[in-house]
C-alpha cells in the first residue's frame, strides 16, 4: 500500500521575516481585549521551547529520510527555528514586571524536558499530535480573519505568517513518523497516535487555559473569574479550540493524513504575500 504524503507540488520553504512586536509591551494588543490577548500571549509563551522540541523530534530521524521528505524535514526545521525566534521576541516584549512570564516559561520548559526525557519516538509522537493542533487553529485563523481586528498590523501579520507556515508543513512530522515506523503494523501506529492525541488534547488545552488565566490575574481578575473568561474565549466565542472540531476529529479516522483536508487554495494568497515579504527582507 502506498502511504499518503505531503503533496509533491508543495514546497516547505522558510521565510526569514522579522516583525515589530513592540505592541506586545503596551498591554492588550489584541484589539484592547484582555482575554484574547492573554490567550494568544499564553500560546506564544509555549512556542520557543515547544518548537525547539518539534525541530529536534524531526532532526532525530533525519538520517533515515531521503528525497522530498528529507527536503521537507529541512524546511520544517528552518521554519520552526524562525517561528521560535519571532515568538521569543514577542515574549520578551511582554511586561515581565506585571505578568508572570518567567513562571509560565519555567512550566513550559519543565513539560518539554519531560517529553524529551521519554526518548526520540515519544518526542516525535507528541510532535505529530501538537502539529495537528496548530494546523487546526491555523485553519480557523484563515476562516476567521476578524479574530485580529483592531490589532497592530505587524502583530496580525506575525500570527497570520505563523498560521500559514504551520499549514504548509502540517504533515511533515507526520510523514516522518509514518516513514520511520514503516515496519510497524497499521494497528500499532493507529493506536499510538490516537493515544498521543488523547493525552495531548487534555494537557495542551488545560495548560493554555491555565497560563492565560494566570496572565489575566495580573490584570486584576480573580482566579476563578479569570479561568471562566478564558474558557469562554477558547470554547465558546470566538471558540479558538472549538471551531476546528471537524479537523480535530479527523485524526481518529484510520488511514488519516493531514492533507486529506487540502486547503492549499486558501493558503495561496498568504503564501504569495509572505514570499514577497521574505524576498524584500532578503
Amino acid at each position: 500500500m502506498t502511504l499518503k504524503t505531503t503533496p509533491a507540488d508543495l514546497d516547505v520553504l522558510p521565510r526569514d521575516i522579522r516583525f515589530d512586536v513592540a505592541p506586545a509591551g503596551a498591554g492588550h494588543w489584541l484589539g484592547g481585549d484582555p482575554v484574547g490577548t492573554a490567550v494568544f500571549n499564553a500560546l506564544s509563551l509555549t512556542f520557543p521551547d515547544g518548537e525547539r522540541l518539534f525541530m529536534d523530534a524531526v532532526r532525530n530521524y533525519r538520517g533515515q529520510l531521503s528525497g522530498k521528505l528529507l527536503e521537507d524535514a529541512r524546511g520544517f526545521i528552518a521554519q520552526e527555528a524562525i517561528h521560535s525566534r519571532e515568538h521569543h521576541g514577542l515574549n520578551g516584549a511582554i511586561d515581565r514586571d506585571k505578568y508572570p512570564v518567567a513562571e509560565i516559561e519555567a512550566q513550559v520548559r519543565q513539560r518539554t524536558t519531560f517529553a524529551r526525557d521519554r526518548g526520540p519516538m515519544a518526542m516525535l509522537v507528541s510532535t505529530i499530535a501538537l502539529e495537528h493542533f496548530t494546523a487546526m487553529m491555523a485553519d480557523m485563523f484563515m476562516a476567521n480573519p476578524e479574530l485580529f481586528k483592531g490589532s497592530a498590523p505587524d502583530m496580525e501579520r506575525l500570527w497570520r505568517w505563523h498560521a500559514m507556515e504551520e499549514t504548509e508543513h502540517k504533515a511533515v512530522a507526520y510523514d516522518v513518523f509514518m516513514a520511520v515506523t514503516k515496519d510497524w503494523s497499521p494497528f500499532k501506529r493507529y493506536m499510538i497516535r490516537c493515544r498521543a492525541m488523547f493525552f495531548v488534547s487534555i494537557m495542551f488545552t488545560r495548560n493554555i487555559c491555565r497560563y492565560a488565566a494566570r496572565l489575566l490575574e495580573a490584570d486584576g481578575y480573580e482566579p476563578e473569574a479569570a479561568l471562566k473568561a478564558v474558557d469562554r474565549y477558547v470554547w465558546r466565542k470566538p471558540g479558538l479550540f472549538l471551531r476546528g472540531w471537524k479537523t480535530y476529529f479527523a485524526w481518529y479516522r484510520p488511514g488519516f493524513h493531514p492533507w486529506d483536508h487540502d486547503n492549499r487554495s486558501e493558503l495561496a494568497a498568504w503564501q504569495a504575500e509572505f514570499d514577497g515579504a521574505a524576498a524584500a527582507a532578503a
